[in-house]
């Protein structure tokens, strides 16, 4: 198993040039699974009890946080992230906050999920940070109110304990809790400043939600799909193609470096579970010089299936939406395969479950409640 770094205490005050040159970070073992705090999936920070300095919806944008030495407001630096004011005490005898005094943001998940593991980032924040954090989660309706979950009787279960955190770091934690929850709760004690907030783990999709609409996309990362392999992942992700909606611009997608061998390039989905595709989008929106210029897709079924075709070897065109009806048999992953190289936007896989794979999906429901 991969180490976590652990991060403590506050960086170097930011002396000019690159403000990432002293940053503190490290790959962890988790982070190529979907976040499931996503702004581009749905996630939202509802409510936080203190925003003076920066806004609580910061933690979930999903660029990095920036940072400039000479952006000033009215309440002083502009940071990009989540920040608070300087906690008190109660009285001149007493100027320092209480052990327990913190400050709280409360996290709605793009969709239910098992929760494997949490960033804390606190880039930029180099003296300001929180001295220690933790989260908490609870499952409710993706709908419920921040007064809901506030309430009392709400059961929140610990992911990451108290635990002390380095300032312009990536803190990271992997959780042990198989269980799928919607809410986190994101505490820093006593106050301070976090730049962004990434909750990795799995899409659980709920069955009778998938069952009612009969056809959806059954490798979108919203309904449970999600990557489990990849060729190359040099500029971009293979997560990116099963996001909701039409890419924004073109490091919306997915895309390989340029291949300098005969290969070719390639990426493995999950399905949502045992389904049958019907209809096949390939869309390659704002790849124009750089689109993939030929794919075909295999299917498989099961972890040990062999492999078949749903769409043989086909051209395709830049910056546009390919279509395609096929009939196949049932399937639990698929393969995209790009040749040579280049970009894919988005993949759309229309069809449904089988018997089988909704009666599967709804026994994990319920064991994971």
């Amino acid at each position: 198993m991969t180490a976590i770094p652990r991060y403590t205490g506050a960086a170097q005050p930011y002396s000019g040039g690159d403000p990432y040159a002293d940053y503190r970070g490290a790959d962890l073992p988790f982070t190529g699974l979907a976040d499931l705090a996503d702004r581009r999936l749905g996630a939202g920070v509802i409510a936080a009890n203190d925003e003076f300095f920066a806004e609580r919806e910061n933690l979930l944008v999903p660029e990095r946080p920036e940072f400039r030495a000479e952006h000033f407001g009215h309440k002083g630096q502009v940071m990009d992230g989540w920040e608070t004011r300087r906690r008190r005490g109660a009285d001149a005898a007493g100027p320092h906050p209480a052990d327990a005094d913190h400050d709280w943001a409360l996290i709605r998940l793009a969709a239910p999920g098992i929760v494997r593991g949490v960033v804390v980032d606190t880039a930029h924040f180099r003296g300001n940070h929180p001295q220690q954090i933790a989260v908490e989660a609870t499952c409710a309706s993706l709908s419920a109110a921040p007064e809901d979950l506030l309430a009392d009787g709400v059961e929140w279960t610990e992911l990451v304990p108290r635990t002390a955190v380095g300032g312009h770091a990536a803190n990271g934690f992997e959780t042990a809790v198989e269980r799928r929850f919607t809410h986190l709760r994101l505490k820093q004690f006593p106050d301070g400043g976090i730049a962004r907030l990434r909750v990795h783990g799995e899409v659980v999709p709920d069955p009778a939600w998938l069952t009612a609409l009969g056809t959806f996309d059954l490798v979108a990362l919203e309904n449970g799909g999600a990557p489990e392999d990849v060729s190359d992942r040099f500029y971009s992700s293979p997560v990116n193609p099963i996001l909701p909606g039409t890419s924004r611009r073109m490091g919306d997608g997915w895309e390989t470096r340029r291949r300098r061998d005969k290969g070719h390039d390639w990426a493995r989905y999950r399905l949502a579970g045992q389904g049958t595709v019907r209809a096949v989008e390939i869309d390659t929106g704002y790849y124009k010089g750089n689109a993939a210029g030929w794919a075909a897709l295999l299917g498989r079924d099961g972890e040990d299936g062999e492999w078949f075709e749903i769409l043989p070897r086909t051209p395709l065109q830049p910056d546009t939406v390919h279509r395609f009806v096929v009939g196949v048999p049932p399937a639990n992953h698929v393969r995209l395969e790009i040749y040579p190289d280049g970009g894919i936007a988005r993949l759309r896989l229309w069809g449904s479950l089988t018997g089988a794979g909704a009666a599967l999906l709804a026994r994990r429901w319920a064991e994971l409640a």
